[in-house]
């Protein structure tokens, strides 16, 4: 069951919208390489969804796990990009959302399913951060209600200052986990919301919370961050990237899911 993280404020559980298949085992990115988090996120969200969604990870080729992520970065993610010309999807450094997206929606094709779609979650004009979580929160509880778990975008930020300039937010590392349940409601004036989660690396449930940071996170013009803060105590994704006297939270930038 779903435990809260000391820092947020208790509440009556409400219920949780659960992925469909709770019991399927989960793909560890490992059996591959440290940058095969995408492909692996991908496997789990078919894997973990409803049965209809079952069927496209049953029919990836591979006796074994590392044979199935394998066969979807050889199959799907070697090829061309549609939007970084001149490069194929998946590299050593991973892959982008949109390219995900693209290997996902191949993924589906010939089982008769619905396309599935990306969100970045950025504040939007006049959208305020309380308006922001409860939209992300309808769009991840949707794409489990559709029987699909999401893939969840995540940056981990640094805060640094160079000689001469004011300091500045910088991407030092990316990772996509797959979600799994989540408060099927919100309470008023929520500030945060838990999830379980879970974590291609090493194959692992975990859980978290998604929260509006306390801090001017990646701020703009106004003061008022401009995303919502992943705490994952159990995701270590860009940690060991972080130097000495940098500020850095994980970010929860965008999703793949049916909406």
């Amino acid at each position: 069951m779903i435990t809260f993280m000391p820092c947020e404020t208790s509440f009556a559980a409400p219920p949780l919208r659960e992925a469909p298949n709770p019991a399927a085992a989960p793909a560890n990115q490992l059996l591959v390489a440290g940058n095969a988090c995408g492909p692996a996120a991908l496997l789990n969200a078919f894997r973990f969804g409803a049965p209809h969604w079952q069927r496209v990870s049953a029919a990836v080729k591979g006796d074994d796990d590392r044979a199935r992520i394998l066969t979807i970065i050889r199959e799907i993610g070697m090829r061309p990009s549609k939007h970084l010309p001149g490069r194929a999807r998946w590299s050593r450094q991973g892959v982008g959302l949109s390219d995900l997206r693209d290997m996902g929606n191949e993924m589906i094709m010939g089982h008769a399913l619905p396309q599935l779609a990306e969100e970045v979650f950025f504040l939007k004009p006049r959208e305020t951060p309380e308006k922001l979580l409860r939209r992300v929160h309808k769009r991840l509880d949707t794409s489990l209600a559709k029987g699909f778990p999401p893939v969840l975008s995540l940056r981990r930020h640094a805060l640094r200052t160079q000689p001469g300039k004011p300091a500045q937010w910088v991407v030092i590392d990316a990772h996509f986990v797959t979600l799994t349940a989540i408060p099927h409601s919100l309470e008023k004036n929520p500030r945060s919301f838990p999830v379980r989660y879970i974590d291609p690396w090493g194959g692992r449930h975990c859980e978290g919370v998604i929260r509006i940071p306390g801090l001017p996170l990646l701020a703009g013009a106004d003061g008022t961050a401009t995303c919502l803060e992943a705490v994952f105590p159990e995701t270590k994704v860009g940690l060991d990237r972080v130097r000495r006297g940098d500020t850095s939270a994980l970010v929860l930038s965008a999703a793949i899911g049916r909406w």
